[in-house]
């Protein structure tokens, strides 16, 4: 990266910094002429949500010095809002906990927060709405802590999502393996004859999510009577090491052998290594290989088969 692409993605940082600055002076829990700031309005929400709380993991959670939440906790106590004592476990640890009062003004805090961000949701359709939250995950997961055990759920597809994994298909596979337009046409057919064939029972097709986030798929098609062939494996970047691409291989493959296949087949390509090994742990066998270059740039077909 020279030295122009840097100035100008530090440039494209700072400007949106500043709009969502913007944002948040609009969405925060205690506006400038509310009666809490907003270190107070976290404080009341962070202990609304764990009762009691010691003082050293509120403390972490919120990255206060400890001069600074002494402060913090002293103004509120002094309020009425929370209430502090030690440890009945551990005399040196210090607990705090909401009052009633603490309570009731986190309600009024939580329920002036949800008014103002669904007045800022409201403003967009729906699928822009869905576009803004994918965003905001995507932001988290590549600048904050991603979840060490996100929650991976296989579905059907719904409406809009095989036009996605056409779609990052071509996206994923030109930007990482330089595969041209033919490759993502070749993806379209291959999702175009599974829904003309969807009244087949041999054949299904999974999504996979993380957290709620599409970031894989996978389909069981029929290749022949007693062979299922499996196609179009996709993993999003994001979701590698979490197991999502061995879980979609055994899905499929469990799903072929309990509806009858005596085999399955599938086509892939050797540059493909990190398939290739689930493929392989899986049980399937290398059987054939070609050279082509249909999609832009030489590559090795392979035919892989496992028998049941």
């Amino acid at each position: 990266m020279n030295d122009a692409q840097v100035a100008d993605r530090v440039a494209a940082v700072r400007a949106f910094n500043r709009l969502y600055t913007g944002v948040i002076g609009v969405l925060d829990e205690g506006p400038a002429d509310a009666e809490y700031s907003l270190p107070e309005a976290r404080v009341l929400f962070e202990l609304a949500h764990q009762d009691p709380m010691p003082v050293t993991d509120l403390r972490k959670r919120l990255e206060l010095d400890a001069g600074y939440a002494s402060r913090l906790l002293a103004r509120l106590e002094s309020r009425g809002l929370i209430a502090r004592e030690r440890s009945a476990e551990d005399a040196r640890r210090q607990l705090v906990r909401p009052t009633a009062a603490g309570r009731a003004a986190f309600d009024v805090l939580n329920r002036r927060s949800t008014e103002q961000i669904g007045g800022l949701l409201r403003r967009f359709a729906d699928e822009d709405q869905e576009r803004l939250l994918a965003a905001m995950r995507t932001i988290g997961d590549l600048v904050g802590t991603r979840r060490r055990d996100p929650v991976l759920v296989l579905r059907p597809p719904r409406p809009g999502d095989l036009g996605w994994v056409v779609e990052r298909h071509g996206a994923l596979y030109g930007r990482e393996y330089g595969f041209d337009d033919r490759f993502e046409g070749l993806v379209a057919r291959i999702v175009a004859d599974f829904v003309e064939n969807r009244d087949d029972p041999g054949q299904a097709f999974w999504i996979a999510e993380l957290d709620g986030e599409r970031v894989g798929g996978i389909a069981c098609t029929r290749a022949a009577d007693d062979t299922a062939k499996l196609r179009l494996l996709l993993l999003e970047p994001s979701a590698r090491g979490h197991g999502v691409g061995k879980r979609l291989v055994t899905e499929c493959v469990e799903f072929a052998r309990a509806h009858g296949y005596r085999a399955m087949e599938l086509s892939t390509v050797s540059i493909l290594t990190a398939a290739r090994s689930i493929y392989r742990a899986a049980g399937f066998q290398l059987v054939a290989e070609a050279d082509f270059d249909d999609w832009g740039p030489k590559l090795t077909d392979e035919t892989w088969r496992l028998e049941f």
